[in-house]
């Protein structure tokens, strides 16, 4: 009967061992804090929340008869949502006719114009435009 020989291009370098770590001691790991910093549920649930609005947005709000309802509420937080999906910073969201100009990093709406206060308006300092 003849021995198999083992192909040495087929094993690997090194001792044949196995080399175990150390255990850490149960001492330093119950010692060790958590990073600081919102967890990445509170990260996530700020940028899943409807939009703060500025006090100008809200005088605005107010001035130009603009009712926000839920399902437009609704809409305008996903058009802000989609706009930081594509890294936006600085977006003008339409909803119906509405124009709200949001800071997306800030999850803030900064003003609103309805349709008919639109007549040579100029949005500056945007960078993204969505149709909710």
């Amino acid at each position: 009967m003849s021995s198999i020989l083992p192909n040495p291009a087929l094993v690997a370098p090194g001792p044949t061992t196995l080399v175990q770590t150390p255990a850490t001691p149960a001492s330093q790991t119950a010692g060790a804090q958590a990073p600081a910093g919102p967890s990445f549920g509170e990260l996530l649930a700020k940028q899943t929340s409807a939009p703060h609005f500025s006090r100008h947005a809200l005088d605005r709000l107010q001035q130009r008869g603009i009712n926000l309802d839920q399902p437009t509420l609704g809409r305008l937080t996903d058009g802000v949502q989609r706009a930081a999906g594509k890294g936006s910073r600085d977006s003008v969201v339409f909803v119906d006719g509405t124009a709200y100009v949001v800071s997306v990093t800030n999850n803030t709406v900064i003003t609103a114009v309805p349709s008919e206060h639109m007549q040579q308006q100029v949005f500056t300092n945007i960078d993204s435009a969505v149709i909710a």
